[in-house]
């Protein structure tokens, strides 16, 4: 009976292993496309997009890192998602514990309005945001930063009411007691309990800042300030007047997402650690 009852359970293991592993394989199957073709000519690519490459040259990349303006694209892009989720971090963890700790039907109001507009498409505002943006002079960079902080907000406010409902309130009356301001307490003794919802927040809104492409478009246009989405963009347009350049835009695509996905997978056991106890304890 117990050999019959192990066996089975070694077999509904194998299953389990099995099916993660085709699950796991057919995930990295668009990432493994696109490494096999970021190293092959235009020819080579129409004629067999699942071979690997029969000569192994960067000449490709290179040419993508220059038709894209890599480096001064992907400092603009750093810019903008570094100082975005910098304001995005301080708003959001500050608004959060503030709701958390002064329960309210003022700061429940608030925190239901940061959720409901998380249920607003970026769609149904783009041409009113659009328009008082240009009226302001925002229509740049800095205007920019400020649009992904405001939709960066609600989310991350979700995610950061949640966690900070498990943080003792023992801690932070230890910290006015022996002298310490609000802002001391916050950031010297609550912030740091946070770090895994600190990570999903950067990585949840990281990646959809670096990867964005409509609003980096509608606000900066075909100025000299471009993304590397819109690099990208404009790359592809230019030398695609007369077909698909695969042999530009694989390897493009390629070094554009490659630093995120560097981040990412460096951070991914506070990502899902983040997530689970945020969701649950909201």
């Amino acid at each position: 009976m117990k050999g019959s009852v192990f066996f089975r359970k070694r077999v509904v293991r194998a299953i389990l292993y099995i099916g993660l592993t085709a699950l796991a394989l057919y995930t990295l199957m668009p990432l493994l496309f696109l490494l096999l073709n970021s190293f092959k000519g235009q020819a080579e690519i129409i004629r067999n997009p699942l071979a690997p490459p029969q000569n192994f040259t960067l000449e490709y990349l290179i040419r993508a890192y220059q038709e894209i303006h890599f480096p001064k694209a992907l400092g603009y892009t750093v810019l903008i998602t570094l100082f975005s989720l910098a304001f995005i971090v301080l708003f959001s963890s500050l608004c959060g514990w503030a709701i958390t700790r002064h329960k309210s039907r003022a700061s429940t109001v608030i925190y239901l309005v940061f959720v409901a507009a998380m249920l607003i498409p970026f769609q149904a505002v783009m041409y009113p945001l659009m328009n008082l943006m240009d009226r302001v002079g925002l229509k740049n960079i800095p205007g920019l930063i400020v649009m992904y902080t405001g939709f960066g907000l609600s989310l991350s406010i979700f995610l950061y009411s949640g966690f900070f409902k498990s943080v003792p309130r023992a801690i932070e009356e230890a910290g006015f007691i022996d002298g310490a301001n609000i802002f001391q307490t916050f950031f010297l003794l609550v912030f740091p309990l946070v770090k895994s919802t600190t990570v999903t927040v950067l990585i949840l809104n990281g990646m959809w800042i670096w990867n964005d492409y409509l609003l980096p478009y509608l606000t900066l246009g075909t100025s000299e300030s471009r993304t590397l989405v819109l690099e990208l963009f404009y790359a592809k347009m230019t030398a695609g007047q007369f077909g698909n350049p695969w042999e530009l835009i694989f390897p493009a695509v390629l070094i554009s997402v490659l630093p995120m996905v560097i981040v990412f997978l460096c951070l991914q056991k506070y990502f899902v650690k983040g997530v689970s106890e945020g969701a649950i304890k909201s």
